[in-house]
């Protein structure tokens, strides 16, 4: 744990490193509230749901637990391993604002809705204040995890773990109905798109990956 403080003292003693790191939680926070307004937008147009030719030939399932309870583990999870590689900080913050960005833009284009058979969804629940359950291209829960997985690629371990989330949330949400299949099919490529723009024009944040070596 020493080990780890220690990490963290030398990143955060680094004007740049806190600059860069502020500046991503800053555009984080401006992405919220972005998908906070394209929600509430694609609530108010949602029109009608289509047909699916994986969803029309599977029953639903009881997917709430995971959708909900499991993506919020899911991001406890992505802060823990944060916390032990500070480096990816910056460019983490900002890939994931990118992405919320990006998303809150695309499900503001089109306003299907959600197929009217689907998982239980409590729209009460504080996470899901986030959603309106209509916004769903692409799929965040198919996408985020894929983005840690192009972020920890190196790392053959977490490169595992979180393309194996990504496919486990994928095929959960498909399973409960609350996305259609190109939403998740989707996912990949766009957050691939979103992984290699940031990459662009933050590359600057890779100064400050080397406490893995």
């Amino acid at each position: 744990m020493k080990k780890i403080f220690s990490k963290h003292r030398k990143f955060w003693s680094q004007k740049k490193f806190r600059y860069s790191a502020y500046f991503g939680f800053g555009l984080l926070l401006v992405s919220l509230f972005a998908n906070y307004l394209a929600n509430s937008y694609v609530a108010a147009k949602a029109s009608n749901s289509v047909a699916d030719i994986i969803l029309d030939n599977i029953p639903v399932f009881n997917v709430d637990f995971i959708f909900e309870q499991g993506f919020m583990i899911f991001c406890l999870f992505v802060a823990v391993i944060l916390f032990f590689h500070p480096s990816k900080i910056p460019f983490a913050v900002k890939s994931v604002a990118i992405f919320i960005a990006v998303r809150s833009i695309s499900i503001s284009l089109t306003h299907l809705a959600i197929p009217p058979a689907h998982s239980f969804l409590d729209l009460n629940n504080f996470f899901l204040r986030m959603t309106s359950g209509n916004d769903l291209f692409f799929s965040a829960h198919t996408g985020l995890p894929y983005l840690l997985a192009l972020i920890f690629w190196e790392n053959k371990k977490m490169r595992y773990i979180f393309l194996g989330l990504s496919l486990f949330f994928g095929v959960a949400v498909l399973l409960g109905h609350l996305h259609y299949s190109i939403d998740v099919f989707a996912a990949f490529f766009i957050t691939f798109g979103v992984f290699h723009i940031t990459k662009r024009f933050f590359s600057t944040d890779n100064h400050f990956l080397i406490d893995e070596v």
